[in-house]
């Protein structure tokens, strides 16, 4: 673990988080799991019955290897968030929670008011706390003041796969945080991926791109690989660019 990531003080080998939505079976969800070597799985508190025992996505998870990260999706504001997290708590699940607040059914968009809201009680409330919110720095600063123990800003819109739409704003993100850094939504390929971590981001969370994949497992295995790549690439240091070319070999001197 050379180059681990850190939230909130609890260490992961893996820089990538994965998403349990939209797979055809829990069985399916279970493999890429493993393919991809995550650590760190999310799971939106209206699709399971944390009360259940036999919740077949609940039992697809090994719980002593991931940490089980709910979510709120779904949820229309703070208070409705709130309340999804102390459930998935009073369900025996980790004091984490992904908060997610999408009030408009069309967009998805992450509301930042109700998000900023929902995190100080949150915070209050003893939560570790990793908020969606849109790709605006002043926001994620004021998130992470609140106590966030990372953000997670949007690449472009959920489901979408549009990649790094928001790089701009992304890496203004990045720059000025004290917290890591999780692009979250609309990572459609490995190179989506691998661009989010060259560019300085602490993880990407995947999910649509795997469900929906025609070779769910292939696209496992190559995120896991695209994510590798982009943050060895930036630990590496990239050279910089010019509109001119440069030669990478000298034009004299040859044969001395």
């Amino acid at each position: 673990m050379a180059d681990p990531l850190i939230i909130a003080g609890r260490t992961f080998e893996s820089r990538l988080l994965v998403g349990t939505g939209k797979f055809a079976s829990p069985q399916v969800m279970a493999q890429v799991l493993e393919l991809t070597r995550a650590e760190i799985v999310t799971v939106a508190l209206r699709r399971v019955d944390l009360d259940a025992p036999g919740d077949a996505l609940i039992d697809a998870i090994d719980k002593q290897r991931f940490l089980l990260l709910p979510n709120t999706s779904g949820a229309r504001d703070a208070a409705e968030a709130v309340r999804l997290a102390r459930i998935a708590r009073a369900g025996g699940l980790e004091p984490w929670v992904k908060l997610e607040i999408t009030p408009d059914p069309q967009s998805l968009l992450p509301d930042p008011v109700d998000t900023l809201l929902a995190t100080e009680q949150l915070v209050k409330d003893g939560f570790v706390v990793l908020p969606y919110m849109p790709a605006d720095p002043i926001l994620a600063k004021r998130l992470e003041e609140a106590g966030a123990a990372a953000v997670m800003p949007l690449g472009s819109p959920i489901g979408t796969g549009l990649g790094l739409r928001t790089r701009d704003q992304v890496e203004l993100i990045i720059d000025q945080a004290g917290v890591p850094v999780v692009v979250d939504a609309g990572i459609g390929l490995p190179s989506h991926a691998a661009e989010a971590m060259e560019i300085g981001a602490d993880a990407v969370l995947i999910n649509t791109a795997l469900a929906i994949a025609d070779d769910p497992m292939t696209m496992a295995r190559s995120f896991r690989f695209g994510v590798l790549a982009g943050r060895g690439a930036y630990l590496a240091g990239p050279g910089s660019t010019s509109r001119r070319a440069r030669a990478s070999s000298p034009l004299t001197g040859f044969l001395r």
